[in-house]
């Protein structure tokens, strides 16, 4: 872990894009602006955190889609029966 000493006013940067500036401090708190491109996502880390553990709820949930095809109205499609070989004994000669 890098750990940087700023004061008021000034920044560090991540890579070319994202600027870290120290916008005010207050007793134990630091207030921080951020500047980056709207296409990186800037979460609090308990944000992220929480938007991951929903992501894998999601993914795990079993029967979801079932559920929400019927909530949507519909049935899922249901695939083709499989297609058997003709039975010799039964053509006509």
């Amino acid at each position: 872990m890098l750990i940087l000493a700023r004061r008021i006013g000034e920044s560090i940067m991540i890579g070319d894009q994202v600027e870290i500036s120290v916008v005010d401090i207050k007793g134990d708190q630091v207030k921080l602006g951020i500047k980056a491109p709207s296409q990186v996502k800037v979460y609090r880390r308990e944000v992220y955190a929480a938007i991951q553990a929903e992501n894998r709820a999601a993914a795990a949930a079993p029967g979801t889609l079932p559920r929400l095809e019927e909530l949507l109205g519909g049935t899922p499609p249901q695939p083709p029966p499989p297609s058997e070989p003709p039975d010799p004994s039964k053509s006509k000669p």
